[in-house]
C-alpha cells in the first residue's frame, strides 16, 4: 500500500486576521489532473474580500506541478498529494479532516473545474449564515458559460428551475419573495461553507462512494441531523453545466439521470442504490423504479440498459463497493 505525500505548507502570504469574529476559515479544494482550471479556481479563492486563513489542496494525481502551484499561492497553504485517486468523496473527507486538525472554525469547499463567481462570495455567504443562523450555507451553482442559468436543474415543489431568477418564488399575489435564502436545500460541495460543529455532527464524505452521490449523502445527513442549512441566492459558484445528464420523462414532469460516460453511469447508479437503502431515502425507491423503468423501456427502448441499472442498484444496496 502506497502512502500519500505528506502535506507541505506554503510559506508565502500573511494569515488573515479572521475578521471581526476571529473565525478561522480554511478552504478545501480537490483536484485531479486539471491544472489550468485549478489555477483559475485558486485565484478567486485567494482573492476574496474576506480572505481565507488557509488553503488546503488535495491532489488525487499527486502531480509536482500542482504542488508548485499551491506553494506559490499568496495565502498560507497546504498541499496534500495522494498516490491513490480518492475521488471527490475521499478528497473532501481528507481535506476536511486536515482543516479541522488545523483548527478551522469554518470549512469552505471548492472544486477544480469551477470557481466563485466574484471576490465577494465568501463574505456574502458569511453574512447570510450569520443573519439566518445557518450551520451550512451554499451558493447558487450557475453555468460557468452562462451565469444566468443553473449548472444543474433544481426542483422547487413540482416545478424544475433552470434559471437563477426562477429561484425567487412569487407568492399567491405574484409578489417575488425578497429573501436571500432557500432553506433546506443545498448543492454540495461547490462553494459550500460548513461550520466545524456542523462537520462534527454530520461527518465527512464517505470514501466508498468515490464520485457521484457523495454530496447527496451529506445532504441526507444534514437533513437528518437537524442542523440549519440552505442556499444563499445572492452568491454564486460557477461550474460546467451538468444538466445534459438529466433526461426529461412524462412530458418533462419528471427527470432521470443518464450520464453519457460509462464510468460515470457505474458510480451514479451503484451509489444511488446505496443511498436509496439509507434512512431518510428509502421512501424514494418506488419513484426511482418508475422513473428509470420508464426511461429505459419507453424513452430509450433499452431493456438491457434497465437490467444493468438494476444490477448496479442491487450492488449499491448490498454495499458492494468494488470498483
Amino acid at each position: 500500500m502506497t502512502s500519500p505525500t505528506p502535506p507541505s505548507s506554503g510559506t508565502s502570504g500573511t494569515p488573515a486576521n479572521g475578521g471581526t469574529s476571529g473565525e478561522k476559515i480554511i478552504a478545501v479544494v480537490v483536484t485531479h489532473k486539471r491544472l489550468e482550471p485549478l489555477r483559475r479556481s485558486l485565484e478567486l479563492v485567494c482573492s476574496q474580500t474576506r480572505p481565507v486563513d488557509h488553503v488546503i489542496v488535495v491532489d488525487n494525481a499527486d502531480e509536482p506541478e500542482v504542488r508548485e502551484l499551491v506553494e506559490s499561492l499568496p495565502a498560507p497553504s497546504s498541499y496534500v498529494g495522494s498516490r491513490h485517486n480518492l475521488g471527490g468523496a475521499g478528497g473532501f473527507a481528507l481535506g476536511m479532516l486536515q482543516a479541522l486538525a488545523l483548527g478551522a472554525d469554518r470549512v469552505w469547499c471548492a472544486d477544480d473545474d469551477g470557481r466563485p463567481e466574484s471576490t465577494e462570495v465568501l463574505e456574502t455567504l458569511l453574512d447570510c449564515a450569520s443573519r439566518h443562523g445557518l450551520d451550512e450555507v451554499s451558493p447558487v451553482v450557475a453555468d460557468i458559460d452562462d451565469p444566468d442559468r443553473l449548472a444543474f436543474p433544481l426542483r422547487r415543489g413540482l416545478a424544475w428551475r433552470r434559471l437563477r431568477s426562477e429561484l425567487f418564488e412569487p407568492d399567491a399575489e405574484g409578489n417575488v419573495d425578497s429573501s436571500d435564502l432557500l432553506p433546506g436545500i443545498a448543492s454540495l460541495f461547490n462553494g459550500a461553507l460548513f461550520t466545524a460543529d456542523c462537520l462534527f455532527r454530520v461527518g465527512v464524505p464517505d470514501l466508498r462512494l468515490f464520485i457521484r452521490g457523495d454530496e447527496v449523502e451529506i445532504h441526507r445527513r444534514l437533513v437528518r441531523s437537524g442542523v440549519r442549512f440552505g442556499t444563499c441566492l445572492t452568491a454564486a459558484y460557477l461550474h460546467p453545466n451538468g444538466s445534459g445528464e438529466f433526461k426529461p420523462i412524462l412530458g418533462g414532469r419528471m427527470h432521470t439521470q443518464y450520464p453519457d460516460d460509462e464510468g460515470k453511469r457505474f458510480f451514479t447508479y451503484r451509489n444511488r442504490g446505496y443511498l436509496l437503502s439509507q434512512p431518510g431515502m428509502r421512501k424514494l425507491l418506488p419513484q426511482e423504479i418508475v422513473r428509470f423503468g420508464w426511461y429505459f423501456l419507453v424513452s430509450r427502448k433499452d431493456p438491457q440498459g434497465l437490467a444493468e441499472w438494476a444490477r448496479l442498484q442491487r450492488r449499491g444496496a448490498s454495499e458492494d463497493f468494488r470498483r
